[in-house]
């Protein structure tokens, strides 16, 4: 195989994973950043002449065109969990599909967010809607695909509430009973690599992507603090002061919840019953448990080598 792939975003978390999903399958990579060099970390993973880097913002259309340009399939894996939402889910996926379909290729994959809907209650998840749209106007054989809460070792999620358990006494729950379907990094790579490089099966559909457990936030910042030993009270936080304390103080640099995060918390993140997901690709789905221990041991006291969690 010689097929080009454009990863708009490579660098990112998902990023590393797909760009190693298709060094697997031998395609060479395209990695395009703002700033290449924080994806440099990925020339260990490929094999010679098989990665090269771009500087381009999705934001500029031309320089997303020139990016673009020669390749077989591309990947837009770009997002933002603050705004401007507007900017990078929708223009930013408008300009990718664009660049996609002026250079010829024959595959674009857009990488959207379980719960895209154009009646979402935030704005995040709206502009993600938006953004499919957007990419299947200008490239209508888009593949988009739809991943629950992504997890691995380099997560943002996981490991932060895995650090919290380790400080804290008691860790507060905001909207607890909300169910989510983690899906593991790897997994979701492996699909969005594979609809990259085989259109004709994949092409112009979309895919929700979810791993085996379904479980509700509670019960799953349960099973970290087990996990990682560190046995935490969970402190429910009602509705209206979680609402209410994201919108006095969830604009402030740093602030651990914005009010359109919250917001997206009111939504459960699940795939849609009867929606074509990882069994698509052939794909089993990994769960939590079988990968995450290996890397929460350097959460626990005694590391690696204190007693593993029985659940």
């Amino acid at each position: 195989m010689d097929r080009l792939v454009t990863l708009f975003g490579g660098g990112g978390f998902l990023g590393r994973y797909v760009a190693q999903a298709l060094f697997d399958r031998g395609a060479r990579v395209r990695i395009v950043q703002r700033d290449p060099r924080r994806a440099f970390f990925l020339q260990p993973l490929a094999g010679l002449g098989q990665i090269q880097f771009v500087a381009a913002d999705v934001a500029d259309a031309a320089r997303a065109a020139r990016a673009a340009q020669g390749s077989d399939a591309v990947v837009n894996l770009v997002g933002a969990i603050k705004p401007p939402f507007h900017a990078v889910h929708v223009e930013g996926a408008r300009h990718v599909a664009e660049a996609a379909a002026a250079a010829g290729a024959a595959a674009l994959v857009q990488v959207s967010a379980l719960g895209a809907a154009p009646d979402a209650p935030s704005a995040y998840a709206r502009s993600k809607s938006d953004g499919e749209a957007a990419a299947r106007a200008a490239f209508p054989g888009a593949t988009i695909v739809r991943p629950s809460l992504l997890f691995g070792r380099e997560d943002n999620f996981v490991n932060r509430f895995a650090g919290l358990a380790r400080l804290a006494p008691v860790l507060p729950v905001i909207r607890g009973g909300m169910r989510i379907q983690p899906v593991y990094a790897a997994d979701a790579a492996r699909a969005i690599a594979a609809a990259a490089l085989d259109p004709a099966s994949h092409g112009a559909r979309t895919y929700e992507l979810g791993g085996p457990q379904v479980m509700t936030m509670r019960e799953l910042m349960g099973w970290i603090c087990r996990t990682t030993g560190h046995e935490r009270a969970l402190v429910e936080v009602p509705d209206i002061a979680a609402s209410l304390g994201s919108r006095l103080t969830g604009w402030l640099p740093g602030a651990p919840l914005t009010h359109d995060q919250y917001l997206m918390l009111c939504r459960d993140s699940v795939v849609s019953p009867g929606a074509e997901g990882l069994e698509a690709f052939g794909i089993s789905k990994t769960p939590l448990a079988a990968v995450a221990e290996g890397w929460l041991s350097a959460y626990r006291r005694r590391g690696r080598f204190a007693a593993k969690s029985p659940y």
